[in-house]
């Protein structure tokens, strides 16, 4: 007996949350799919690792999207709709930002109370007294973009309609955060460097974040708060996993893709590295274009000139450094009384810290988890589960030789975990019990993601999710082949990704659609 069928509706080529959100809502409407998987585990870099016995967090810092049990957002609703079983705990605030340079320490916390006002709006005006006006209309106009956005996800409107139903995001659509933050609303700096925190991390200063982008992470984080999996970020990946393979998914390990197979145009198959040829009808293809286009595709010749055109225009989003502590304390102990804080050296500036990312270490705003805050199982009694980690641009990298490397991320690492230490009044290098350090180098072996990016393409203004909304169908440049990653439509982070993997199968139901 053949150990793969003659043919498959759809091959999927990756077994991260993207690839595996795809490939259950293909099989949920009756689809032959396979997942090939160049690792021996699921999700990516959705993982965790064990060192003497105690499991550590790979990456999940928080999981957004979610929003209550009885009050679900989309993620929720997905996975419910799906059957994905996953034990979710709510982290207990938003974010602490700290940087005495502006002389801002305070924690936000995420809902709305009953009169519709946010609570965030209340813990500003505490600070900063009589911004809470302000502070409620900003975040309605986010919830109002938020609210488009995700229609718009599912529906096609006519200009008109657009401008009479959805005026918040028709308005904003063509400015940056930083330009509808400091010229729509009254807001003093300080209040608009709090409410721009945590938005460095999707990959773009305010000045060039689009608005639309800020909004929907503004509104989404705000309403419904953020999770994180009791079982850590694998417990997500394994819950989804399996339930792939409940509904028919032929998931498959250890199964390196090198070719995609192109005749006339159009994917039949793909070849894997130990010479498996399988055919298929359609491909979700979780490597980059970069990569997909630059190598993968055989025979090289059906690659058109625009597709290369189009990877090598899309400039790449950031990439992670992230140490990961295991310390011999507990949290109170070490002076770490927050789940999650931003840092920063010096006065408050992502403009100033976009441009640090091109450079290797020097970085003056950082992001510290402490994981015990959100599961008190996450580690033994007594010790500490902390992350410190900022997202660099892959090419802070680039120039590092492979007999630097390990002095390099060492030293680099060192120099954060100094910085925090400095922070909490505390010298966290006495209390290391276990430590690993992940680099753009480790997201790029372990993933094979182009450059080890994470986030894909960088959303900026002349390129953000409503501009690929109006391309997508134009950038389909092989017949039968979508792509199932972070450098989608909608990019940045793990919903995202999930939302990647469905906006995907719908892409290809609708194609076979139209096929028959």
């Amino acid at each position: 007996m053949a150990f793969y069928k003659d043919k498959y509706d759809v091959i999927v080529i990756g077994g991260a949350l993207a690839g595996m959100s795809c490939a259950m809502r293909l099989a949920a409407a009756g689809k032959s799919v396979l997942i090939l998987e160049r690792h021996n585990l699921p999700g990516g870099m959705a993982t965790s690792f064990v060192r003497n016995g105690i499991e550590m967090e790979a990456t999940l810092h928080e999981m957004m999207s979610l929003g209550k049990e009885d009050e679900p957002l989309y993620i929720r609703q997905y996975l419910d709709e799906m059957k994905v079983a996953i034990d979710w705990l709510r982290v207990p605030e938003a974010y602490e930002l700290y940087s005495p340079a502006d002389g801002i320490d305070i924690t936000l916390h995420a809902g709305r109370r009953a009169d519709g006002t946010w609570v965030c709006a209340d813990e500003i005006d505490d600070k900063y007294p009589g911004t809470k006006k302000e502070v409620n209309r900003l975040l309605e106009t986010c919830r109002k973009v938020y609210e488009s956005v995700l229609f718009l996800n599912e529906h096609t409107l006519s200009k008109a309609e657009m401008l009479l139903k959805h005026e918040a995001l028709v308005k904003t659509a063509g400015y940056s955060a930083k330009e509808v933050l400091e010229k729509s609303f009254h807001l003093p700096e300080e209040v608009v460097k709090i409410l721009s925190a945590y938005w460095i991390y999707v990959g773009q200063p305010i000045s060039t974040l689009p608005f639309t982008i800020y909004s929907f992470l503004m509104a989404d984080y705000m309403i419904g708060g953020s999770y994180v999996a009791r079982g850590f970020s694998h417990e997500m990946s394994v819950a989804m996993a399996e339930r792939c393979e409940e509904l028919g998914v032929q998931f498959e390990y250890c199964q390196n893709v090198e070719k995609i197979l192109v005749r006339n145009g159009r994917v039949y198959g793909v070849r894997t590295s130990r010479g498996d040829e399988i055919h298929c009808d359609y491909i979700a293809s979780a490597p980059y274009p970069n990569t997909v286009y630059g190598r993968m595709i055989e025979p090289q010749s059906e690659v058109p000139v625009q597709a290369r055109k189009y990877a090598n225009a899309m400039p790449m989003s950031v990439t992670c450094f992230s140490v990961v502590l295991l310390l011999d304390q507990k949290p109170e102990d070490l002076n770490i009384h927050s789940y999650s804080v931003f840092s920063s050296d010096i006065p408050f500036d992502t403009d100033v810290f976009w441009a640090q990312g091109r450079n290797l270490g020097g970085w003056d705003y950082l992001t510290t988890i402490c994981l015990n805050y959100a599961n008190d199982e996450a580690v033994p009694e007594g010790m500490t589960s902390l992350s410190i980690t900022t997202l660099p641009l892959p090419e802070s990298f680039m120039q590092v030789r492979p007999d630097q490397y390990f002095d390099v991320k060492r030293s680099v690492a060192k120099e954060m975990i100094k910085r925090v230490s400095s922070h909490l009044g505390v010298n966290l290098l006495d209390h290391i019990v276990e430590i690993e350090i992940e680099t753009p180098v480790t997201m790029s072996h372990y993933t094979s993601d182009y450059r080890g990016g994470i986030y894909g393409y960088q959303h900026s203004m002349n390129n953000s999710v409503v501009a690929r909304l109006e391309d997508v169908e134009k950038e389909q440049y092989i017949k039968g082949l979508v792509g199932c990653a972070s450098h989608q439509l909608v990019g940045d982070g793990m919903a995202c990704n999930i939302n990647n993997g469905k906006i995907a199968s719908k892409m290809i139901l609708a194609m076979m659609e139209e096929q028959a």
